[in-house]
């Protein structure tokens, strides 16, 4: 999915809520992101056009929590806990994901199966 940046953007969605898992004093949400307005989207695998700057999902941990929740490798996260994730850096992104105080991350994310779904349900006659 592409956009063009300070633009409105039309997505499909989906509502992840994963449960923080606490190891000692760490809370583990079992994935890890790529991208941020910061980065080099060209090298970015789940860029189409290579040119967004988004936040992806780029590595689910087997068993972790984000697994359990169903967010998926390749996901792009639209909103974090309601806070905007379409135009931050990595590490804006990186700390309001890991936040120690929230117990709960709920997401918004978009994926290529869910705009493919749609578009097909609109082909239909």
């Amino acid at each position: 999915m592409s956009f063009t940046p300070g633009q409105p953007v039309t997505a499909v969605v989906q509502r992840i809520e994963i449960q923080k898992l606490r190891h000692g004093d760490n809370l583990i949400l079992g994935f890890s992101i790529g991208g941020g307005i910061d980065q080099d989207p060209g090298q970015n695998p789940f860029s189409e056009d290579k040119t967004d700057k988004g936040i992806y999902v780029t590595r689910i941990s087997t068993g972790g929590p984000a697994e359990d929740a169903g967010l998926r490798m390749g996901d792009k996260i639209m909103q974090v806990n309601g806070w905007d994730m379409t135009m931050v850096t990595h590490d804006q992104a990186r700390k309001r994901l890991t936040k120690k105080n929230e117990d709960v991350v709920r997401l918004l994310v978009t994926r290529r199966s869910l705009e493919d779904a749609v578009k097909n349900s609109m082909s239909r006659p």
